[in-house]
């Protein structure tokens, strides 16, 4: 795979995206609902491609299969984790979409701060996701960066690759915001899929078949294939990692945003059965991959390598090692620009709208659409320490976004939850997982993963029980939850009955 090939590749993919991304353009997005949202009217097949590609990033194909490289079978139990998961969103996302619907919220962090009558909550929301998501950020543009220097044997430099996918995540941001983002994702998670698979089947033939890479991985690695491995997992450090991940879909931001933007309920259904099938794929060949590179390449420097040492293999034809390898920068893209978003639309929506009371929703836009470069290049500082192991530092972010995770619940189903207790759980929590991580992410033996999500309950309602909830403001809500999905019902039985009369 030569230099040339990876630049023209490059130039061809984002000629193609641009496109995409123009053609997505319906006229110019004037309030934070358009430009952040798509005005609340994505479809189930393009919410569902752009929902995979922003969750799968770079820690997929570069993230998890280093994870398998590194700690064999039980990468493929914590992905599985966060898989079930997923099905909070089947519990949550239509209590989101009926709320978002009624108050016209454009950030999760909007919804806590109106739910709980607290301004604060908002605001600390807003700033603790600042806080940890833009390393999860830089993960991902590390993610890049380590992916096109491994695969050109450093000819293209870390750097290079880094600053790369910063400003193509800027200009797709910029272009119609979230509409084009989310055209230009379903592009990247069909070319993800696609190549990522015929790839990984390409792989393992090349090593003589499944039964061949088995018998190689049982014989010359069996810890691999073995719980609790080689070394990098035990039990706590298993726990550590999947606790804050199995909360993923509601606790970062990014991604429960886009519960407020699918047109319908149907639309959010289709989005999650197609999530579902795409992500179980693509999670299998992620954990293939890290198993090949086990196999072909048993003593790399670094486990994240695993990828861009097969692409850059005999066993992967050039032309298609190229495209996994787009593929994968586009991953990584996709969730850096649509975090850029969603911080963006907080920060603006949350911090500076409380700030400054009554401020119009153009200038909202306008601060939004400022903050948007500014997060990517925080980002881009970040990723230049280069630390280890992106997965690691994947579940590192998380861990301190469980802090939101009591609220959020407490928000849907608690009326006894209070803005007090939420303020102090978020804040408490967020403090206390930045102290674990730098004094060695250990207390009792535990790392923050785990403690993270005890601390933030244990705050969250000791203190509502000791405060008062804003009775009003609660009744409001968890009414209009419950006059929009009833709403919907009676508009989805008149439908079938229509039909079933015809």
């Amino acid at each position: 795979m030569t230099e040339s090939l990876i630049w023209w590749s490059i130039a061809i993919y984002l000629l193609i995206a641009i496109g995409i991304a123009i053609m997505s353009r319906q006229g110019p997005s004037e309030s934070m609902s358009g430009y952040f949202l798509g005005n609340r009217q994505m479809n189930g097949f393009v919410s569902a491609l752009s929902y995979s590609a922003t969750t799968y990033s770079a820690f997929m194909m570069v993230g998890l299969a280093g994870l398998t490289y590194a700690g064999g079978v039980g990468a493929l139990g914590f992905e599985i984790i966060y898989f079930a998961g997923v099905s909070l969103v089947a519990i949550f996302g239509p209590k989101f979409w009926a709320v978002g619907k009624k108050f016209g919220y454009v950030t999760p962090s909007e919804m806590l701060g109106h739910r709980y009558n607290s301004k604060h909550v908002a605001m600390a929301v807003s700033i603790a996701s600042c806080i940890f998501l833009i390393p999860y950020s830089a993960v991902q543009l590390a993610g890049v960066g380590y992916l096109l220097q491994g695969i050109t044997d450093g000819a293209i430099t870390f750097t290079t690759g880094v600053v790369l996918a910063t400003v193509i995540a800027i200009f797709f941001s910029y272009i119609a915001g979230i509409r084009s983002v989310m055209w230009t994702d379903s592009l990247q998670a069909i070319m993800m899929i696609v190549a990522s698979t015929l790839v990984a089947f390409l792989v393992i033939q090349g090593l003589g078949g499944f039964g061949a890479l088995f018998d190689t991985l049982a014989t010359e690695h069996p810890q691999s294939l073995t719980v609790p491995g080689p070394g990098l997992f035990s039990f706590v450090t298993f726990l550590g990692l999947t606790i804050p991940w199995f909360f993923f879909s509601i606790s970062n931001p990014q991604v429960s945003q886009r519960l407020f933007m699918p047109s319908s309920l149907r639309s959010m259904r289709h989005m999650l059965i197609g999530f579902l099938v795409f992500g179980f794929i693509y999670t299998m060949v992620s954990v293939l991959w890290g198993f090949s590179a086990l196999a072909a390449f048993p003593s790399l420097a670094s486990a994240d390598l695993a990828t861009p040492t097969l692409l850059a293999s005999e066993f992967v034809p050039p032309v298609l090692g190229v495209i996994v390898m787009i593929g994968i920068m586009a991953a990584a893209v996709s969730t850096i620009d649509s975090i850029m978003l969603t911080l963006a639309s907080m920060v603006s929506r949350d911090v500076y709208a409380n700030v400054k009371p009554n401020v119009s929703e153009k200038r909202q836009l306008l601060v939004g659409k400022f903050v948007v470069p500014v997060i990517a290049l925080m980002a881009l500082a970040f990723a230049e320490l280069q630390l280890d192991l992106i997965a690691v530092l994947s579940v590192a972010a998380s861990s301190g976004l469980v802090a939101m995770v009591p609220a959020l619940i407490g928000a849907f189903y608690w009326k006894r939850g209070t803005g007090v207790g939420a303020l102090v759980s978020v804040v408490g929590t967020s403090a206390f997982v930045l102290l674990m991580y730098a004094t060695g992410n250990s207390l009792l033996g535990l790392p923050a993963g785990v403690w993270g999500i005890v601390v933030a309950s244990v705050l969250f309602v000791g203190v509502s029980l000791a405060t008062k909830p804003h009775q009003a403001t609660t009744d409001a809500f968890f009414a209009a939850i419950s006059e929009e999905l009833s709403k919907k019902r009676s508009t989805t039985t008149d439908q079938a009955t229509k039909e079933a009369a015809a």
